[in-house]
C-alpha cells in the first residue's frame, strides 16, 4: 500500500469515518462515528452507499438526517431512493423524546417512499423499525431486533447461522452492554448489581450457545418472538435450556437451582441485541474494554478498588513476561483484568509454538488442531492462573472475564488474602491444594505459602482502609515499628506491632511470601512508599529480600477520574534465603542497575478523555487505520474488490514503548526471563 500523508484535525474536531469530513467532537457524534464503523465493519456497507447529515424535504421543513443508506446499486441517490435512516443521539436524549426522539425518526421514514428500515440510537436505547402499510393504507412500523446487513438478509436478523455471527468493532461491544444493563435497571426495576449479574448469566449463555459446536445456534429470537408476549416465553424457555448447561460447564460459579430472573420480554430483547456477535473471536481488547467498563460502573467498592487501566496492565505483563509453565497469579485481583492479560499473553506464545511445529497460521488449522489447542489453554488455565479477592461480586466477575477470553475460569478463589493461612476458609484452604497439587496441610502459615512464579497486581490502597488486627499484623515484619539507628543510619526492627498499617504496605510482603525463591512481581503502589521519608524501612526491607528490578513512573492522571494518587509499578524479584544470607554475613549489598522509566503520558486527561498525538503546531494528527480497511469482493462481471482505508487518531500513550525499551535492557544485563 502506498504511504499515506498524515492529516492534521484542528481543535474540538474529528474526521468522519464515512466522509473523511472534520466535525464537532460531542457526544452526539461519538454514537454517530461508532454506528459508522460497525455499518462499514459489521455489516459490510460499502462507504459510497452511506451519507451523513443528509438534508430531507419534510413539509416545509429541512432537516438533516444523520445517516441514511441507498443500495448498492441504486441509480440515483434521492430522498426518493432511501433505503435506511439511523438517528444518533447523546446517552440524555430520550427515545420519548417528542423532538428528538422515535416520533423524529419515523417522520423521516414516512417522507422516503422506499425508505424500508430506521434506526434510532442514544448508546444505552436502541430501537430499529421496519415500515410497511396496513390493509387501510396506513403507515405503520414494527420493531424489529436489527437492520439487515448489506445483503439485505433477513434471516441472519432474525436467527444468525455461525457463519453469520460478526465480531464486534470499536466500542459497539460496550454500546451492547450498556443498553442490555440499562434495560434491565429500567424495565426490570432491579438495582444496578443485581441487573448486572442477571446480564452475565445471559453473556454465559451466548458463550455456551457459540461453544456448542457442531450443533445450530438455539441462542437467537425472531423480531416477531420478541414483540409478542407468547414469543418472549418461547425464548425463555430456549434460552433456560442453555442455562441449564450453563450450570453444568460452571458449577464452581452458579448454584444448581439459580436461574434468569430477567421478565421473558427483557430476556428475549437482551438477546437479540447480542445474537448478532461472536463473543469467543471478537478481538480481547474489544471485549476487555467493554467488560471491564461495565463492571467498573456496577461493582466498584468501596474497599480502596481502582480497576487498573488496560494499557498499563498490557505495559506490566510484557515487562515480567510470564511463561508456559508459570504459575501466576493476583493476589486482589479485581475484574480479572490482570491476569487475562496475563493468559493472553501467554496464548500468543503457545500459538507461535503450535504454528511453528506445524508449519501453518492461526487462520489454517484444522478443527482437530484448534481443539487440542483448547485444552491446552483449558489445562494451562486450571493449573497455572489464580486470583483471590476479599469481593465475591468480584470473585465471580472476574471467573466471567477468564472464561469471555480465554475459555478458563482458572483458579479464582474468594478470601481475604491478609488472613493468616491457618485462618483462609477450609474450602478455600481445599481448592487451593487441589490446585497447586499439594496437601492442605502444608498451607499452615505465612512462611509456608511459596506457591507462585509470577505475581502481577494492584493491591487497594488508602489510609481510609488500614488494617488494625493483631492477629494480621503479626504476620509482617513491615507492620512492626521500626527505628533508625542514629550512628549507622541503618532501620531495625522492633517487636512492637503498629496500631494500624494501610493495606497496600502489608500486600507488598504478602506478595513476597506468596513467591517462590527467584520469583518476580510486578504491583502498583503510591509513590509515598517510594519516597516519603518515615517510610524508609519499607524501602530498605525491599532492597534486603529482593533485587529491584525496575522501577516505572505513571502520571498523576493514570487512574484518574476516579483517583488521583501518584503512583508507580515497582518490578521486584525475590532473593533465595543464600543471597539474602551471604549479602548480611559479607555486609556488602550486591551491586546491580535498575532499570527506570517515567510514562509521562497515558492516553486519557484527569477526567477519563483520550488524549490524542499532536503536531508541532498543537494539532491532532491522522494516520491509516490498519484494523479498518473495508475489503468486499463484489460477483458480476468476474470479481471486482473494493478497498475503502479509514483513518484514525492515535492515542498519546507512552506505555506500549516501555516494554521493548526494557527488554532490550534486560538482555544487557544478562536477565534471563
Amino acid at each position: 500500500m502506498s504511504t499515506q500523508k498524515v492529516i492534521v484535525i484542528p481543535d474540538g474536531k474529528i474526521c468522519d469515518y464515512i466522509d473523511g469530513k472534520f466535525r464537532n467532537d460531542t457526544p452526539e457524534e461519538y454514537v454517530r462515528q461508532t454506528i459508522e464503523k460497525r455499518l462499514v465493519n459489521e455489516h459490510k456497507y460499502l462507504p459510497g452507499q452511506i451519507a451523513i447529515e443528509f438534508t430531507l424535504q419534510v413539509g416545509s421543513n429541512k432537516p438533516r438526517a444523520d445517516i441514511v443508506i441507498w443500495e448498492k446499486d441504486a441509480e440515483e441517490q434521492t430522498q426518493g431512493t432511501i433505503k435506511l435512516i439511523i438517528e444518533c443521539k447523546k446517552e440524555t436524549v430520550d427515545a420519548r423524546n417528542a423532538k428528538d426522539g422515535l416520533a423524529q425518526l419515523q417522520s423521516y421514514m414516512s417522507v422516503c417512499p422506499n425508505c424500508e428500515w430506521g434506526m434510532w440510537t442514544n448508546s444505552i436505547q436502541k430501537y430499529v423499525f421496519r415500515k410497511y402499510v396496513d390493509a387501510n393504507g396506513n403507515i405503520q412500523f414494527m420493531e424489529y431486533n436489527d437492520i439487515p446487513s448489506a445483503d439485505g438478509n433477513l434471516d441472519d436478523v432474525n436467527r444468525p447461522s455461525r457463519t453469520s455471527l460478526r465480531n464486534a468493532s470499536d466500542d459497539n461491544l460496550l454500546f451492547v452492554f450498556k443498553t442490555c444493563h440499562n434495560h434491565i435497571y429500567v424495565n426490570d426495576g432491579m438495582q444496578k448489581q443485581p441487573a448486572f449479574f442477571e446480564l452475565l448469566k445471559v453473556i454465559f449463555c451466548k458463550i455456551e450457545d457459540e461453544r456448542n459446536i457442531p450443533n445450530p445456534l438455539e441462542f437467537y429470537t425472531t423480531s416477531e418472538e420478541r414483540s409478542n408476549p407468547d414469543g418472549q416465553l418461547t425464548v425463555r424457555k430456549r434460552i433456560s435450556k442453555i442455562f441449564e448447561r450453563v450450570k453444568k460447564r460452571h458449577g464452581k460459579i452458579f448454584d444448581a437451582n439459580d436461574e434468569i430472573k430477567l421478565s421473558p420480554r427483557s430476556l428475549a430483547y437482551i438477546v437479540s441485541e447480542l445474537q448478532r456477535y461472536s463473543l469467543l473471536n471478537t478481538n480481547i481488547d474489544i471485549k476487555g474494554k467493554a467488560y471491564e467498563e461495565i463492571v467498573g460502573a456496577n461493582l466498584r467498592g468501596d474497599r480502596g478498588e481502582f480497576f487498573t487501566p488496560r494499557n498499563v496492565m498490557k505495559m506490566v505483563v510484557e515487562m515480567i513476561n510470564p511463561r508456559m509453565d508459570e504459575k501466576v497469579l493476583d493476589s486482589s485481583c479485581g475484574t480479572g483484568g490482570f491476569l487475562v492479560t496475563a493468559m493472553t499473553h501467554v496464548i500468543s506464545q503457545l500459538e507461535n509454538e503450535f504454528s511453528a511445529a506445524l508449519g501453518v497460521k492461526r487462520a489454517d488449522w484444522d478443527s482437530d488442531t484448534i481443539r487440542t489447542f483448547q485444552d491446552r489453554i483449558s489445562e494451562m488455565a486450571a493449573s497455572n492462573y489464580y486470583g483471590f479477592d476479599i469481593n465475591p461480586d468480584l470473585v465471580k466477575a472476574t471467573k466471567m472475564n477468564m472464561v469471555m477470553n480465554n475459555d478458563g475460569s482458572g483458579n479464582i478463589l474468594q478470601t481475604n488474602s491478609l488472613l493468616p493461612p491457618h485462618e483462609w476458609a477450609d474450602e478455600f484452604k481445599a481448592r487451593l491444594a487441589d490446585a497447586l497439587h499439594v496437601k492442605k496441610s502444608e498451607i499452615r502459615n505465612h512462611t509456608s505459602i511459596a506457591y507462585f512464579d509470577v505475581i502481577v497486581t494492584n493491591p487497594p490502597f488508602g489510609s481510609k482502609i488500614p488494617i488494625k488486627d493483631k492477629n494480621i499484623l503479626e504476620q509482617f515484619q513491615l507492620a512492626h515499628i521500626w527505628e533508625n539507628d542514629k550512628k549507622t543510619g541503618v532501620w531495625k526492627m522492633t517487636p512492637r506491632l503498629q496500631s494500624s498499617v494501610p493495606p497496600e504496605i502489608l500486600f507488598i510482603e504478602r506478595c513476597t511470601q506468596l513467591l517462590v525463591p527467584g520469583g518476580r512481581m510486578g504491583i502498583v503502589l503510591p509513590d509515598s512508599i517510594l519516597g516519603a521519608p518515615g517510610l524508609e524501612y519499607i524501602r530498605e526491607w525491599m532492597i534486603k529480600n529482593h533485587r529491584i528490578i525496575a522501577s516505572i513512573d505513571l502520571h498523576a492522571d493514570t487512574f484518574q477520574p476516579r483517583n488521583g494518587t501518584q503512583t508507580s509499578v515497582l518490578i521486584l524479584q525475590k532473593k533465595t534465603e543464600q543471597q539474602i544470607l551471604s549479602e548480611e554475613t559479607s555486609g556488602q549489598m550486591a551491586d546491580y542497575n535498575i532499570f527506570m522509566a517515567m510514562v509521562e503520558k497515558v492516553g486519557h486527561d484527569k477526567r477519563g478523555n483520550p488524549m490524542f498525538k499532536r503536531d508541532n503546531e498543537g494539532n491532532e494528527v491522522l494516520v491509516p487505520d490498519t484494523n479498518s480497511v473495508l475489503v468486499l469482493s463484489e460477483t458480476g462481471e468476474g470479481e471486482r474488490t473494493v478497498s475503502h482505508q479509514q483513518k484514525r487518531k492515535v492515542e498519546d500513550d507512552q506505555t506500549p514503548d516501555v516494554p521493548a525499551i526494557f527488554a532490550d535492557w534486560k538482555i544487557q544485563e544478562g536477565l534471563a526471563w
